[in-house]
């Protein structure tokens, strides 16, 4: 069996004593320590969630803005180009217009003339016939 003697007991005071002492000097030091970058670490996590929520609300409100934007070009390129193809319909219907209406008057002005030319010849035709019968008969 165990004696217990007084060494014994002197030995689990000192245990004891040394017990408290390096509780109070480290153990509870580096628990507080431990316990304070807990909560730190927990306030970044949570600061980190946070910046990253935000980040996908402005990604999404930006891809959002650039869909709109997008969707608003691609209108409006129609639009122009609409209103392209209806100005040069109506410049082609102007020069074609303007095309049909010169050549009609050159038309009429060849048919004046061609009708000009033909009296004329038909007048020295009839000068030149009747001089050639003045000399055949003559």
């Amino acid at each position: 069996m165990i004696d217990l003697d007084v060494t014994f007991i002197v030995q689990f005071i000192n245990f004891l004593v040394t017990l408290f002492v390096l509780n109070y000097l480290l153990v509870k030091p580096i628990r507080a320590k431990i316990q304070e970058r807990q909560q730190s670490m927990d306030a970044m996590a949570s600061e980190i969630e946070k910046f990253s929520e935000q980040a996908e609300r402005k990604l999404e409100d930006y891809e959002e803005a650039l869909a709109e934007a997008r969707k608003a070009g691609t209108s409006e390129r129609i639009k122009m180009k609409d209103a392209g193809e209806a100005e040069q319909e109506k410049i082609v219907s102007a020069a074609q217009s303007a095309a049909q209406a010169d050549l009609s008057q050159a038309r009429s002005e060849i048919e004046s003339q061609a009708k000009a030319a033909l009296e004329t010849l038909r007048s020295q035709v009839d000068s030149m016939a009747a001089k050639a019968a003045d000399k055949v008969l003559g």
